[in-house]
């Protein structure tokens, strides 16, 4: 009896973790692919200010932490690493939330521009390396209330929005 009930506990721990994982907010943006699916708490830069801004003088940024810009119309995207003192990967995705384009391991301080390509609505930026280890690559989609359900390719459900 006393077994049982702990593995009740256990199980309803995975489930309202699972729930949890499945739930699409601003703060939150989650991946996936053929590879799987990875989540990162995100702060959003989504005015010119919060943009320019970005990760820079920043001397940390948590594992499965990241930034995600979003702008108000897909365009062309292009960074560079001045004033950011973190190494970076940037994953840049159209208004569909499929990424178009990984940056892997840009180079703090660097003022080269990073290029992600023509009609970018999001760029994450995550910590450099952890693109590649879970596999997130050209193709993988992006799911995060910035992607208007009607265009996603993975869209949030109507009840979260």
């Amino acid at each position: 009896p006393m077994i049982g009930r702990a593995l009740v506990i256990i199980l309803a721990g995975w489930i309202a973790q699972g729930a949890e994982a499945a739930e699409c907010r601003p703060d939150r943006v989650q991946l996936r692919g053929d590879w799987g699916e990875v989540a990162f708490a995100v702060e959003l830069a989504e005015t010119e200010a919060t943009r320019a801004q970005g990760l820079m003088f920043r001397d940390h940024l948590p594992r499965n932490a990241g930034m995600l810009f979003v702008y108000e119309h897909p365009r062309r995207a292009s960074f560079w690493m001045k004033n950011t003192f973190i190494p970076l990967d940037m994953i840049f995705a159209d208004d569909t939330g499929t990424v178009r384009h990984v940056h892997h391991g840009a180079i703090p301080g660097d003022t080269t521009p990073i290029e992600g390509g023509e009609a970018i609505l999001a760029v994450l930026e995550i910590n450099a390396g952890l693109a590649a280890r879970y596999g997130i690559a050209p193709g993988s989609v992006l799911r995060h209330p910035a992607f208007a359900p009607d265009r996603a390719a993975w869209p949030c459900a109507a009840a979260e929005n």
